[in-house]
């Protein structure tokens, strides 16, 4: 039988989201692999992997809010706003913990954030970072993160740790750059490590060469609401058939009577919409037999 579901994996340093893809497409002997969520070579932690049908789930985890901690370095601003840059400007650093703890807490709410250069963000149909490494600018326009926490852990300048939980597409080097600015020293990223995505926590992942059977296809879906339908209603489902609506804002998880994923619908005005579909469910008369 042919591996599908979930794999939580805790990314190491210098190696690429796209190379633990590889890992466990040789480990499980399949090619229907993907991740919810790119993080950086230099980072580390908790990828969300899907194998098999839950591949098509990965767009409805790559939303989820993520937390990370970290660690930064004051008075250095470096080309790509972390450690793998060339270092472009040095000052002086006079700040307290006080201060600190102070400008990190206007980062928290709503905001618009630009792309760093040296991102795969594409403007044009060109990715940020080939320019950039051609000495070209290109001009990436600002998208709404939100950050919801950014503590400050431990503070002995020049260096400092944090914890941020941010939306998704939220660039934290760009977040401590920023931080940099506000402090009147510049800053820059030194340690990232993701240590949970909505639900997901670090401490269920396993490294890319110690991968095993994948989670049950429905934890890609832990997150979002849960309908139970009636037989008829799955069926339709099982097919791609709009329901009835549920009443639920954003996508939700169907199940047939015996709690088996079929997909995720959402509702559309008076009916509710197919997002994926999963499962072909048995017509009500084979149920009998």
């Amino acid at each position: 039988m042919t591996a599908e579901g979930v794999l939580l994996v805790d990314k190491p340093r210098n190696v690429t989201s796209h190379d633990v893809v590889d890992t466990v497409r040789r480990t499980l002997g399949t090619k229907k692999v993907g991740h919810a969520g790119t993080l950086d070579p230099m980072a580390t932690g908790l990828l969300i992997v899907g194998v098999g049908r839950a591949t098509r789930l990965l767009r409805f985890l790559s939303r989820l809010p993520k937390t990370y901690t970290g660690s930064a370095r004051l008075g250095v601003e470096t080309t790509t706003l972390d450690t793998e840059g060339e270092v472009v400007r040095e000052e002086t650093v006079s700040v307290n913990r006080e201060t600190v703890r102070d400008a990190m807490r206007a980062f928290v709410g709503d905001a618009m954030q630009r792309p760093p250069a040296f991102s795969a963000v594409k403007v044009g149909g060109r990715k940020l970072y080939e320019a950039a490494r051609k000495g070209e600018s290109l001009d990436a326009p600002a998208r709404p993160v939100r950050v919801d926490r950014f503590e400050l852990v431990a503070f002995e300048p020049p260096g400092l740790d944090f914890a941020v939980t941010c939306s998704a597409g939220t660039y934290v080097r760009v977040l401590v750059a920023d931080l940099g600015t506000a402090l009147g020293c510049g800053a820059h990223l030194t340690r990232l490590r993701r240590v949970a995505i909505g639900p997901f926590e670090i401490g269920e992942a396993v490294p890319p060469v110690r991968v095993g059977q994948p989670l049950p296809v429905e934890r890609a879906v832990v997150h979002l609401p849960a309908v139970r339908l009636h037989p008829e209603e799955a069926v339709a489902a099982s097919h791609g058939r709009p329901l009835g609506p549920a009443g639920i804002g954003g996508p939700y998880a169907v199940f047939d009577p015996e709690g088996r994923l079929i997909g995720v619908y959402e509702d559309e005005g008076p009916l509710a919409k197919p997002q994926v579909i999963l499962a072909h469910a048995a017509e009500p008369e084979d149920r009998a037999r």
